[in-house]
Order: structure tokens, then sequence, then C-alpha cells
């Protein structure tokens, strides 16, 4: 004890000089205060002058961004203007519909008001300018397939033949042939013949879709990341399962991404304008149809949900048969990874939609009054995304049910084809005809339509057995044998073994591509019916009795679209390319027709070159030709310094 007092004794007592540790707290609590309410007025202040200026400082934001692309774009061009052409375009033609939107929400009454004494004029003459206008449209489609026949053959009037057979047989079967309106007929052929005229015929037009299907096709393989990361190295190995069914899940985020920036909306909202004031269907049609262009038959429809109780039934009618006459983008890289043209599969799917909408009113005339109005269809509704992650995410999982409907229906109908001729060949040994399969029966029962669409004799039973494919099982079937086609065509190999022929002719090939791009098949029936009910259950009854005529009608649908193909397509095969690229580059200058790429490209194609010192041109060509060929598309594929300038 005497211890502890002497220590305790020993210890500093407090300071009174100095501050106690508890008003040194109190202290830093005060000052701490002080700050915070400062920043809490600053704040205050901050937030206020912005949402004072908020729209203000949105077009700084903006301007800032868009003055950063700009400078983005101006350096692209100016580093090398060829390689910056994509984007140059791309932002032109942003600028173009950006600027266009604003003007016309500004001045579209002005603009009304400055045309209303053309659209007088036109209503009070309209009962014999008409004629004048449509006398003169058939008199140039005639003139100019006189001039066509005679410089690329038959086959093209062939197909012209076919595509008025069956604007013929939809007349004959219609619900109401009385009550015709033709106006969208012509004009939904029109414009499919005028958007395959400038893809087909023109040199700018061919070389942009070829361009734009070779960026999908670069795009898609994109695809190939994430399946190698799941799937290993050699997921190769299991092509379809491994390799294609993951481009539908990519493509899936894709579109869900472009819906929660509103940009796929925005392009709807444009096309189907376009077919509204040129078809003249009615708005709901319009839209969908467009929406067909790019997602698929059930999709589309979900865009104008909210208005499908109270279409009129032809209004219903045209809705399923643009779903059956189009394809879905996220089945596109499907049919490009199996080695069709996605040129041709791009240009199929842009023309069939007006094409639907013709073939729908003359099956299906208009009796009623529509009752939604144009601004009512052109409002599509917002994605329910979160951000742009949860958008893509959202994409990829809905993509699920797609793949497995792809995946199971592959399998079933692949074994049900096996079975069906297994069945068939059982049944005909009993006649002594072994020979009978599906392939054959659906051969006979299409094979007069492949003849209409423009197919000769000999490629239309290969082309009617395709047909027979896509309808009674499924596009994807159809396109996966004719891949097959175009590998053994590709391949030179002979074109007959033991009297069975192998492959088809190029003009055939393109003609059955157009003809099978098209949900019109007896599974999407089950597809369509199922979805539409579900999205307007009221209308039960109407969906089930319109369906099976819809089906139909989507599939004349593809037929006229193979037909105007037919007429339009000029392949290598149909001209002579000696003689084409002799004219062509006679006088030393550059010719960018149409013709001439297609020689340009099958000499490219078929030219071997391993190094300058082995050379050959291919199809017996000069290397003149091959030089100029070269100089005019300049290929990726081949060093045009290998090619020496002295001939």
């Amino acid at each position: 004890m005497p211890e502890e007092e002497a220590v305790s004794a020993n210890r500093p007592g407090p300071n009174p000089s100095e501050p106690d540790q508890t008003d040194k707290n109190d202290t830093y609590a005060d000052r701490r205060g002080v700050v915070i309410k400062h920043l809490e007025r600053k704040y205050g202040t901050v937030r206020n002058f912005s949402r004072k200026h908020k729209t203000t400082l949105q077009y700084i934001f903006w301007g800032i961004l868009l003055a950063g692309y700009l400078a983005m774009v101006i350096a692209a061009c100016a580093l090398n203007f060829q390689r910056a052409v994509p984007l140059f375009v791309i932002t032109v033609a942003a600028i173009f519909f950006v600027v266009w939107d604003h003007f016309m929400a500004k001045y579209e009454h002005q603009i009304e008001e400055l045309l209303s004494p053309g659209r007088e004029f036109l209503d009070d003459h309209w009962s014999w300018l008409k004629w004048v206008i449509w006398s003169s449209l058939i008199l140039g489609v005639v003139f100019w397939l006189i001039f066509d026949t005679a410089k690329l053959g038959q086959r093209q009037l062939v197909s012209f033949g076919g595509l008025i057979m069956f604007i013929i047989l939809m007349f004959l079967f219609s619900k109401n042939p009385t009550k015709v309106r033709w106006r969208p007929v012509f004009w939904g052929i029109g414009l499919q013949f005028l958007l395959g005229l400038i893809i087909l015929r023109t040199g700018p037009g061919l070389m942009a879709f070829q361009w734009l299907g070779k960026q999908v096709e670069t795009f898609l393989e994109h695809t190939d990341a994430g399946a190698s990361f799941l799937f290993g190295e050699n997921y190769k190995d299991h092509f379809l399962a491994f390799k294609v069914l993951p481009m539908v899940i990519f493509f899936g985020a894709i579109v869900s991404l472009l819906y929660y920036l509103r940009l796929m909306q925005w392009i709807i909202r444009k096309i189907g304008w376009v077919m509204l004031v040129t078809v003249g269907s009615s708005p709901i049609e319009s839209v969908v149809a467009a929406g067909n262009i790019f997602v698929g038959l059930t999709e589309s429809a979900l865009l104008v949900r909210p208005y499908l109780p109270h279409v009129t039934k032809s209004e219903l009618h045209a809705i399923m048969t643009a779903g059956f006459s189009t394809i879905a983008g996220s089945v596109l890289g499907i049919y490009i990874s199996f080695g069709i043209s996605p040129a041709h599969l791009l240009t199929a799917s842009v023309m069939s939609a007006p094409a639907s909408l013709a073939v729908a009113k003359l099956f299906w005339p208009e009796t009623e009054t529509p009752k939604i109005t144009l601004k009512n269809a052109m409002k599509m509704g917002m994605s329910d995304s979160r951000n742009l992650l949860d958008a893509a995410s959202h994409g990829a999982s809905s993509s699920i049910s797609v793949v497995a409907h792809i995946a199971v229906n592959m399998i079933a109908f692949v074994a049900l084809l096996s079975f069906v001729n297994s069945a068939l060949s059982w049944f005909g040994n009993m006649f002594d005809y072994p020979q009978l399969s599906f392939e054959i029966i659906c051969s006979y029962i299409f094979m007069p339509f492949s003849l209409m669409m423009g197919v000769n004799w000999q490629d239309s039973f290969m082309v009617a057995k395709l047909i027979g494919y896509k309808t009674f099982f499924s596009e994807f079937v159809a396109y996966d044998y004719l891949s097959k086609l175009v590998d053994l065509r590709k391949r030179s190999g002979p074109k007959f073994v033991d009297g069975v022929q192998q492959y088809m002719s190029i003009h055939s090939e393109t003609i059955a591509t157009y003809a099978l791009c098209g949900f019109s098949n007896i599974c999407s029936l089950g597809m369509v019916v199922g979805a539409f009910t579900s999205i307007a259950p009221t209308r039960k009854r109407d969906i089930a009795s319109e369906a099976v005529r819809a089906l139909i009608a989507g599939n004349t649908a593809c037929f006229i679209t193979a037909c105007i193909a037919g007429i339009l397509s000029s392949t290598p095969v149909d001209i002579n390319c000696h003689h084409t690229l002799e004219n062509a580059f006679a006088s030393g200058l550059l010719q960018n027709t149409t013709d001439v790429v297609l020689c340009c490209q099958s000499l490219l194609s078929s030219t071997v070159a391993k190094d300058p010192r082995e050379l050959i041109p291919g199809g017996n060509h000069s290397l003149y030709f091959l030089k100029s060929c070269c100089e005019l598309l300049k290929p990726s594929t081949l060093n045009c310094s290998w090619i020496p300038n002295t001939f």
C-alpha cells in the first residue's frame, strides 16, 4: 500500500494551461459541421443552377460529344478517305435523318399548306390522270422487258409471266375479289421491283449490298469468341450446335441493345412511313411489315401489341402474312453460315416486306374501316431494361427459347424426314418403286411453281424439293440442303452421277434463295396461332380462321419475290464474260457496270495466285483483264502488284 501511494503521488496531474481532450473533440465537430453546411450550400447552389439551366447544359454536353465525333470522322477521312468511306456515309446519313426529323417536326404544317394546291389538283384530275400514270409505267416495264429479253434471253420473260400468274391466282381465290383495291397491290409489287432493280441491276446498289452482306457476315463472326470460350477450341466440330446457334443469342443481345437505345424503333417507323405513303396500307400493317425485316413473326406483332384486339380482319391477315413472308435477323446469320449469299438474303428480306402487303391486300381485301390512326400505330413502347448491360442480358436470355426451338425442330424434322422417306420407300417397294420419297412427291407438287418463277426444266425438280422442305418442315432444313448444292457446284464436280443431278445453275440457286426466304411453314403456323392468341385472346376465332390463308399468302409473297429476282438477276453464267470484259476495257477506262462487276468477281474468284511467279487467271482470261478487274474491285484476296504491266 505505501508503494502504490508513492507511485500515484509521482504521476503528473492535469495542467490548467492545456485544453482538455473533450474540448478538442468539440472544436473539431464544430469545424466539421461548418464545412458540411458550407458544402451543402454549395451543392444546393449547383443543383439549383443545373435544374434552372438543364436544357442548356444538355445542349453543351451533347455538343461537345458531337464536336468530338465529327473531329474523329474528319481525322479518319484525312488519314485515309477510302478506308473511312463507310464511317463517312453512316455519319452523313445520320445527320440527314436527324435534321429531317427536326425540320419536319417544326415545319410539317407549312409544308402541307405549300403542297396543298398540288394535292387539290391531283384530287380533281385523278380520275383520268391515274390511267395516264399507270399506262406509262406498264409500257415502260413492257419495253424494258423487250430490250432485256433480247439481251439476256427468255428466262426473264418466263419469270415475268410467273409473276402475272401468281397475281391472277391470288385474285381468283381472293376472299372478296370485287372489293380488291389495286393501289396496294401495284404499289407493293412496284416498290419491290424498284428495290430489286436498284440492288440487282445497278453497280452501286449491287456493290453496296454485297459490302453490307460482307459486314454482316464479319459482324456475326464475333460470335466465335464467345463460342470458343464456352465450348473450347474444337467447337466447330459440332458446327450447327456450337457455331450456328450461338449467333442467335449474339444477335438477340444486339437487337435488345438497339431497342434500348430506341434506334430500332426509329428505323421501323421510317420504313413503315415509306410503305404507308406509297403502298397505301394502313398504319398498323406498315409498322408490322417494316418490323418483320429485322425481327421475327411474333416479335414484330409485339411492337403493336396494344392495338391487335382492335384491328380489322384484313389487317390481322396482313400482319400474319408479313410474318410468314419474311425472316428474322436473328436467323439471318444461320443461313449465311450455311454458305448462302448474304447479299441475296438481305435483298430478299427487304423486298418481301412490300410484297407481303401487296399479296395480303389481294388475298383478303379490306372491307372495314381501320380504327388505328397513324399517330397511335407509330407509338412503339420503350425497352423495360434499366441500362445497356441489362438490355444485352435480357436479349440474350430471351433468345434461349429461339435457340431451343431451332434445335429441337432441326432434330425432329430431320429425323421425321428420314422416317417418312423410309416409310415411303417401303410402301413404294410393294409396287416395284423403292425410289419413292418425300423429295419426289414434293418435286411433282411444287415443280409447276418453280417453273413459273423462271427456273429451267432441268433444275425445277430440285428447287421444288427445297420448297417442299421449307413448306412442310422448316426453312432451316431447306437452306441446309441448298447449301450442300451450292458447295457441290463450287467444287465444279460432275453435274450428273449415275444419272442423278448433283447441283443447279447459279440462276436457279438465286431464285431458290428468294423463294425460301420466309417463315411460311407448318411449324410456324402453330407458333403464330399460339402467339397471337396469347397476345389478343379476344380474336382467337379470327386468328384461327385466317392463319391458313395467311400461310398461303406468305408463301406466294416469297414466290413473287423469287419471280422478280428471276427477272432482274444477271449471273456470270447468263452473260458472255469474254465479250463483256473486252468491250468494257477496250478503251482503257474502267466501266463499273453490273455485268462487268459480276464477270470480274467470277474471274478473281477462279484465279490461282500463290506467288508472282505462279499467277493463273481463271476462265481462260488474259492477264490484261485480270489487271483491269483488280484495279476496278481492289480485292483483299489478291495482291494486284503481282500482275505485270506488260502483257
